[in-house]
């Protein structure tokens, strides 16, 4: 099993998705098996969002595997995680939640240099139908003129 020294699992479909209006570095609260597991990729957040309980915010529906070489202490692969912010910066997002349509959701877990494991959270508002075809003409059109550009 190769453990990897940089960990970059990404959320392809947020930014597609939803329309980003702030970002938060976040620490998120692990067990042994879990940031091993980590640490060798097994992981996905293209499914999970966040939601506060109380005043914790939690990470809900994140998929970290079971870690191979774990015993009776491995972890359970979907379960509730802790994401630890400054008091300020929760109650910054809580208030974004109480306007219509937003969310709190995931767009990269990673670990840092220090090797602790981080989550990058976006507070994100849904986008309309209209608003993603808009973006796939632009991502078409950028393509195109790179295209132009490279033949000339």
């Amino acid at each position: 099993m190769k453990i990897e020294r940089t960990v970059n699992i990404l959320n392809k479909r947020a930014r597609f998705e939803y329309e980003i209006l702030d970002e938060y570095e976040a620490g998120i609260v692990l067990t042994g098996t879990e940031i091993k597991s980590l640490r060798s990729s097994k992981a996905s957040i293209s499914e999970s969002f966040c939601e506060f309980t109380d005043d914790e915010l939690y990470i809900i529906n994140m998929q970290i595997d079971e870690y191979k070489l774990g015993t009776f202490y491995n972890h359970k692969a979907r379960r509730a995680r802790k994401l630890l912010l400054h008091k300020y910066e929760l109650q910054k997002l809580k208030k974004k939640l109480k306007d219509v349509g937003n969310t709190i959701i995931p767009l990269k877990l990673y670990i840092n240099d220090k090797g602790k494991a981080k989550l990058l959270i976006a507070s994100a508002r849904g986008k309309k139908l209209y608003d993603k075809r808009e973006a796939i003409k632009d991502r078409e059109n950028k393509v195109n003129l790179q295209r132009l550009l490279k033949k000339s």
